[in-house]
């Protein structure tokens, strides 16, 4: 007898041990279902807060608009099934039962506790997304109701970007506490996390705030989040100008080879850029009708692609109509002009006038977000490092390489050159080739920030001349230092004065240089130059 005593004892307690923590009651789901809307609340609070499955139910059924009751049971009514909210049985709806209405300040307060009850049930991704959730609503109505939920949710393993709304969410939360230690806690917290998204909640509590103590830490916190803003939007435009102007580099430097080291006004490099571009597309197209599956790698195949085309057709530029033209600048000048108008036609003709969407490969998607509001997309950044292994791979075609100690020569004496065995024609049409083929690689990384379309390469064209003119004609080194100082010269002007402005300003700070140095940044020095 004594040992079934104790098995019947242990067999309570197990029974005890699995059963929930809080029990769903009647009162409890009818204090959700009815009455001020104050006390709706707090008891929404309440059931969100507590392990009951039953509990929740009753929350998603508010919310859904499918709770129903009278005045001593609720009910669920989900289109013809009915269940008794606290027993979950199935039941019959009687004929006076009533809606339960929900208003807008309980529909703030059931998002607040469904995105809580996530919480403890999700995976990361869905955390972080019901985090931000309760993290907005505490931000628009701060209720120090919703607490406990809030502090029972950061008591579990939680995704830290997760943990981290939900402790401004906390914060914010507690600034509405009547404690003014809890207050003055919560201000010195919300400005140790510098997240510009609370410095509307901070401004919003100033004006309300009685305390000098609380004031005076809102005030600290909300100049720390103003210093990080403004820490932010400097180093936000000083990357969208490295930005502009690696992508001025790219489009630049294939011109800094066919103006700079040639001597050719190529009018038609803009169209080059283009050609690039459209290749990029057209790979695409085939990736995604015949192999969906290696989508991601197409990006791969397009760069030389991209290189090969616009190679291709600066060759036969150079060999059909450019080589007649050497040293006749004005010609050279009118002719590529020509040639521009020829591609882009053919272009409109075969691709039609619309632009074309070049969709981003899934890693070159989102971004980096650094300092709570500044943002770094990937694409932007495969693009710097991008113009940066261009950049390399010319400078050590042209320092290391036979091709490219035969254009340095071509460059400095032609007729020495020519007496020392050079072919200068045909150097001339592989120096094309390869200034053309790095227009196609411009290309193919303009297309991953924008639409594609036949006068693409006409934004380019003005801007490429003046980096290479600025940087010094053939000076590779001159293109680098001008690409990335007019960009970064442009956004920070742009910042402030606009655009349009930003244009006028970097066109007369150019013009004013050329006055000073003709030669540019960097002279070429050469014994053509020297005589």
């Amino acid at each position: 007898m004594r040992r079934l005593l104790v098995l019947w004892c242990a067999v309570l307690g197990a029974l005890c041990a699995l059963a929930p923590a809080h029990a769903l009651t009647v009162e409890d789901a009818l204090a959700v279902a009815q009455g001020a809307t104050d006390e709706r609340i707090d008891a929404i609070n309440k059931l969100a807060a507590a392990d009951d499955a039953r509990g929740h139910a009753v929350i998603r059924a508010l919310a859904d608009e499918a709770l129903k009751y009278t005045d001593t049971a609720v009910f669920i009514a989900d289109g013809s099934t009915v269940l008794d909210a606290v027993t979950g049985q199935a039941a019959t709806l009687p004929e006076g039962a009533s809606d339960a209405m929900v208003n807008n300040r309980l529909r703030g307060a059931l998002d607040t506790a469904l995105a809580g009850i996530e919480l403890f049930t999700a995976g990361p991704a869905r955390q972080r997304e019901a985090a931000r959730s309760l993290q907005r609503n505490a931000f628009s109505d701060p209720d120090p109701e919703g607490l406990p939920l809030v502090e029972k949710a950061l008591a579990i393993d939680l995704d830290p970007q997760a943990r981290q709304s939900l402790e401004l969410a906390q914060a914010a939360m507690q600034l509405a506490s009547d404690d003014e230690a809890v207050r003055l806690a919560a201000a010195i917290k919300l400005g140790e996390a510098r997240a510009p998204i609370v410095r509307p909640l901070i401004e919003d509590r100033l004006k309300e705030e009685a305390s000098a103590d609380v004031k005076a830490a809102l005030a600290k916190s909300l100049a720390a989040i103003d210093r990080r803003v403004a820490l932010a939007s400097g180093l936000g435009q000083a990357f969208t100008g490295i930005s502009l102007g690696s992508i001025l580099l790219l489009a630049a430097l294939g011109l800094a080879i066919t103006y700079g080291l040639m001597g050719v006004i190529n009018m038609a490099h803009g169209e080059l850029i283009m050609i690039g571009a459209y290749a990029t597309w057209l790979v695409q197209t085939v990736f995604r009708q015949h192999f969906p599956d290696w989508f991601d790698a197409y990006l791969l195949v397009a760069l030389p692609v991209a290189f090969a085309a616009s190679a291709l057709v600066g060759a036969v530029m150079e060999r059909t109509v450019i080589r007649f033209l050497y040293g006749r600048p004005l010609e050279t000048l009118l002719a590529t002009w020509g040639i521009s108008l020829v591609l882009m036609q053919t272009v409109r003709s075969l691709f039609g006038a619309q632009n074309v969407a070049v969709e981003n490969p899934s890693w070159m998607s989102g971004g980096i977000v650094v300092l709570g509001n500044l943002n770094l997309p990937w694409n932007r950044l495969v693009i710097l490092a991008f113009a940066a292994a261009v950049l390399i791979g010319v400078s050590l075609l042209i320092a290391r390489t036979r091709l490219g100690l035969f254009v340095r020569g071509v460059t400095q004496n032609r007729p020495i050159a020519a007496c020392m065995g050079v072919n200068t024609a045909r150097i001339d049409t592989w120096a094309f080739a390869l200034g053309s083929g790095i227009a196609g690689l411009a290309g193919c990384a303009l297309s991953q920030i924008g639409n594609v379309g036949p006068d693409l390469g006409q934004a380019y064209i003005v801007d490429s001349f003046m980096v290479v003119v600025l940087g010094g004609v053939g000076q590779l080194a001159g293109t680098v230092y001008a690409a990335l100082g007019l960009g970064m010269l442009n956004k920070f002007i742009e910042g402030w004065a606009g655009a349009v402005l930003a244009k006028i300003v970097v066109l007369v700070f150019i013009i004013v240089f050329i006055q000073k140095r003709p030669q540019g940044i960097f002279a070429l020095k050469g014994r053509s130059v020297e005589a």
